[in-house]
């Protein structure tokens, strides 16, 4: 798979910091953290469980606060930004896939999709867009299914939808198939790098699953908060066509 950027920097981070301070004790999650991030790169971040990776990416999505150090996304210095411009940021810049699906349980398939593009004002047609996108994960006839109603492989192909419905520059996923069986992850996984191609976004995965992690075009390994290493992914894997 190649890597698809066009060289401008769309995440830095710089000494990056994170510490829990309970005195007496003092939790270092990320210690010294940095790394940039050019347009329309996929960058999977490993690490063990407590190596500080699920953290490091609630911090790039602004969901989290710094300790010390900073976090540029798509030119914007989000570090000591107020909670109302982080959440404009949030909404025009990130889309976010969570590994519990995250919808909620009283709306629609459709509903839930549509629900960032409502909060965010998108112009256009969201609903066609949403109709587009139920079509693209292969769930048309689910549109008015309420979650409860839908099996986890399913949730999670309406939560990525929903992720891609306001066009975001960046897309992040945080063990996206973690909760899946190995089929249901593969087609999730196999859906999130195919829209990810066709939307043109920076995709930015937290996965502790080597094989996964070779589908991007670069792995940066944490452990103990530190960056271990940082290097281009050693082969390249190319997605299965998807079926509906």
């Amino acid at each position: 798979m190649q890597a698809r950027t066009d060289h401008s920097t769309v995440i830095e981070v710089r000494q990056l910091w994170k510490v829990i301070e309970n005195p007496p004790s003092r939790v270092e999650i990320l210690r010294d953290v940095s790394f940039s991030v050019p347009r329309g790169q996929f960058l999977a971040i490993m690490g063990a469980s407590g190596s500080g990776k699920s953290t490091l990416l609630g911090l790039l999505a602004g969901l989290d606060t710094v300790t010390s150090g900073t976090i540029s996304v798509d030119g914007v210095d989000i570090t000591n930004l107020r909670e109302d411009a982080l959440a404009r940021v949030r909404g025009r810049k990130i889309g976010f896939v969570f590994q519990s699906y995250q919808l909620v349980p009283t709306l629609t398939a459709e509903e839930n999709i549509l629900l960032p593009a409502e909060l965010s004002g998108l112009n256009g047609n969201p609903r066609r867009r949403a109709a587009e996108l139920l079509d693209r994960v292969g769930l048309t006839q689910r549109a008015h299914h309420y979650p409860v109603q839908l099996s986890g492989g399913e949730q999670q192909r309406i939560a990525l939808a929903r992720a891609f419905i306001t066009r975001p520059p960046i897309l992040m996923a945080d063990e996206p198939t973690g909760n899946l069986d190995s089929a249901n992850g593969q087609h999730v996984l196999d859906l999130l790098v195919q829209l990810n191609r066709e939307e043109k976004t920076t995709l930015i995965l937290v996965t502790h699953d080597r094989n996964l992690a070779e589908y991007a075009d670069r792995i940066v390994t944490l452990r103990d908060g530190r960056v271990l290493t940082d290097e281009l992914a050693p082969r390249p894997v190319e997605t299965r066509p998807l079926e509906a």
